[in-house]
């Protein structure tokens, strides 16, 4: 059995849109495309190469596939991240009915597709990006880990990893670093659902019974 693997670029405030260049993902009007040109760093290099100096094949939704198609082919042959994308295969989860003209691509239609590729033989499966596959993933128990390389900067909006339909999860950090420049980069595997508790150490008062009932009606 495969495992699916991610890896994500965000700020402070979860988002990670068009982290590569200006003109990468303009979509929602977003201004900051590029900012993590200036943030880099030889320890987040490492935990990049780390990533992809294996086989992997890419797991993408449809959107990041079209900005990776667009680019790495007319690299240089010999730039590793453009040799190792171009020579994997490229698994696009997406219901459209768009060409995937990239060499080695291949269309899953659903997430049950996604399920039965992962059941079989062959190496990780590798998400780069790819906001939109993170809450399905996670709903369907097929995420094994991601790591996250979290940069000091807010960016106000902007597509997030985990965005709208995301399902509560506990997770376990199971390695993690602070490079020289600030970037908290921090690996975590899905560890089951969320536990609550109270810290409260009486019963409530008449006033936080009133309080709570307050909050209630306003919702």
């Amino acid at each position: 059995m495969r495992r699916i693997i991610g890896s994500a670029f965000v700020s402070l405030d979860g988002v990670m849109q068009a982290p590569g260049g200006p003109s990468e993902d303009w979509t929602g009007g977003f201004e900051y495309g590029g900012w993590l040109w200036p943030l880099g760093d030889n320890a987040t290099d490492s935990w990049i190469g780390e990533l992809f100096d294996r086989p992997y094949d890419l797991l993408l939704g449809r959107k990041t596939y079209e900005i990776f198609a667009a680019y790495w082919p007319y690299v240089d042959a010999e730039n590793p991240i453009a040799k190792g994308f171009n020579a994997a295969a490229k698994y696009v989860l997406t219901r459209g009915p768009e060409q995937l003209e990239w060499e080695n691509s291949h269309r899953l239609p659903d997430i049950a597709a996604v399920a039965e590729l992962k059941k079989g033989d062959g190496p990780d499966l590798v998400i780069q990006g790819s906001s939109t596959l993170y809450p399905a993933l996670l709903e369907a128990g097929l995420l094994d880990q991601f790591t996250t390389l979290t940069y000091p900067l807010v960016l106000g909006s902007g597509k997030r990893l985990f965005g709208d339909g995301t399902p509560p999860r506990t997770l376990n950090l199971v390695r993690h670093e602070v490079s020289p420049k600030g970037t908290v980069i921090a690996r975590y595997e899905p560890a089951g659902d969320v536990e609550t508790g109270s810290f409260a150490a009486i019963e409530p008062s008449e006033r936080e019974k009133a309080r709570q009932d307050r909050m209630k009606r306003e919702d």
